[in-house]
């Protein structure tokens, strides 16, 4: 029996979590160890996961199938392809870096990090779910900790808002998809939610049919495909149900941000590619258009409305928001180059999300502020953190020699072929964002130092440091080395063509 590697990497979270609160509540060194050494763990597993696959063969691979509730056609289906394994180990690599950044937590930090890895077990089960009620199962289980953990330890002035604003609109979405799942499930007519049965029923006409609704027929993939997609691109932060990310963003612990932002949203991009398009593509070439629209408007939208912000983390919030329209442009094009700018998107949007959260975080820990207006001059005492910073910043405009540039410009080519109005409208968010990337750059590193801050800033610890230089460390060599990656997102978009027909 070959080692179910992707079941352990998806347990030992809840399982480390689950252990952890049977620690004493002031052993809190103790915890800190344990949660790093089960992150270490499922970081090491990531990678083994990733470097065993074969790029080569392509399709999925590491395959576990168990049935679950048979007499629902429920399995315990897990197995991954080109396309969601990177993203497998983006959420080793924040979870690990979550903990190493969360170290100095002092409130509570056996609950904290025991609500953090059963968040993180929802986003692997998520990742690696071929199943369709498994998905959703592990789909609500990454959400519910969210609520908590931003509550708890969130921002004292917005935390309540904010996370009854992530819970509601992400719960209100998932419940739209789970209908549209529902019908895609008696429709098939196989007794299955088996993601690979549903797309060979699609592939023979399954959901070639049509739905009357007051007195009109319109095809059913039509019909349902916008309820599946929006459904969970909600959590991707499409326009125009985006603005419960910002806020969650700015009100959530440090570490949380970093997986709000760096994986949980790309959980929504991911099953709306998985769930929509792949099992309703013709749905997907008839409401492209809609999409492309939606997503061009994130792209710049996002890109001006960080430009004006004054608040540190809202400017990283929006900015988010942008760089996810991206992703769902990349999918909207419906091609090969923008499908696989659109996984590598995903990929280099997490971690580098993840490292500007991380420096705003630290920043704050330190400066008791966001105000841009009242930072400056943290070059001086913080050297590592300006530098991470800039290399964030250099990703997020897309520089050649860094993984932003990998992951745009194949979207950019696809949006050409696609529709060349619509890329030369969403190249203007690559200029904004240089702008106030620029500016936060210059404002919150450069310059005088407040009289307040000098002498009074402590340097970061060394997890903090680790943290930076492995965060920043892979969007240079993605962006130096592409081949470690590309390859393997192309082989995954390729998977998505074939359903689509080559188109």
């Amino acid at each position: 029996m070959t080692f179910p590697i992707l079941s352990v990497i998806v347990f030992t979270p809840i399982a480390a979590g689950m252990l952890l609160l049977l620690f004493p509540a002031e052993r809190k060194t103790a915890i800190r160890v344990a949660a790093l050494t089960a992150a270490t763990i499922d970081l090491g597993l990531s990678l083994v996961a990733y470097f065993s696959y074969d790029v080569a063969a392509g399709g999925y691979q590491m395959a576990e199938k168990v049935a679950w509730i048979p007499q629902l056609g429920v399995s315990y289906h897990v197995a991954v392809d080109g396309m969601n394994l990177p993203l497998v180990l983006l959420t080793g690599v924040v979870m690990f870096t979550g903990v190493l950044i969360s170290w100095g937590i002092d409130d509570r930090p056996r609950d904290f990090f025991a609500f953090l890895f059963v968040l993180a077990t929802g986003v692997f089960g998520v990742f690696v779910s071929q199943d369709l009620f498994q998905l959703f199962f592990f789909y609500e289980i990454a959400v519910f900790p969210m609520y908590l953990l931003i509550s708890i330890w969130g921002w004292q002035v917005t935390r309540e808002y904010a996370a009854m604003m992530l819970r509601l609109f992400v719960f209100v979405g998932s419940v739209i998809a789970l209908v549209g799942g529902l019908a895609l499930y008696y429709t098939a007519g196989l007794r299955s939610f088996d993601l690979m049965d549903l797309q060979q029923a699609a592939q023979a006409g399954a959901f070639d049919g049509t739905v009357s609704l007051f007195g009109a027929t319109i095809p059913f993939q039509v019909f349902w495909f916008p309820v599946v997609f929006f459904g969970f691109a909600v959590l991707g932060g499409i326009f125009p149900v985006h603005n419960w990310s910002p806020d969650g963003h700015v009100a959530a612990p440090t570490a949380v941000s970093m997986f709000h932002a760096g994986v949980l949203m790309k959980l929504g991009a991911f099953a709306a590619l998985r769930v929509g398009i792949m099992l309703l593509p013709d749905g997907a070439r008839y409401w492209s258009g809609l999409i492309l629209v939606l997503a061009t408007i994130n792209v710049v939208y996002g890109a001006f409305i960080a430009m004006v912000q004054t608040d540190f983390k809202y400017v990283i919030g929006f900015s988010s928001v942008s760089h996810m329209g991206l992703v769902m442009l990349g999918f909207a094009t419906l091609n090969r180059p923008g499908l696989t700018g659109a996984g590598l998107q995903m990929f280099s949007h997490g971690v580098m999300t993840a490292l500007f959260f991380a420096v705003v975080g630290m920043v704050y820990d330190r400066a008791h502020t966001r105000d841009i207006p009242k930072l400056g001059g943290f070059v001086k005492v913080m050297p590592l953190v300006a530098v991470a910073f800039i290399v964030g910043g250099l990703v997020s405009m897309g520089m050649p020699g860094f993984s932003g540039f990998v992951a745009e410009f194949p979207i950019f080519m696809g949006l050409w072929q696609r529709q060349p109005i619509v890329a030369c409208i969403a190249a203007i968010a690559i200029v904004v964002t240089a702008a106030y990337i620029l500016r936060v750059i210059g404002r919150v590193f450069f310059g005088a130092m407040p009289a307040e801050f000098e002498g009074h800033i402590p340097p970061i610890s060394v997890m903090d440091k680790v943290a930076l230089v492995i965060l920043a460390g892979i969007l240079i060599l993605v962006g130096i080395y592409p081949a470690v990656i590309a390859p393997m997102v192309q082989s995954g978009a390729d998977a998505v063509l074939r359903v689509l027909g080559g188109a």
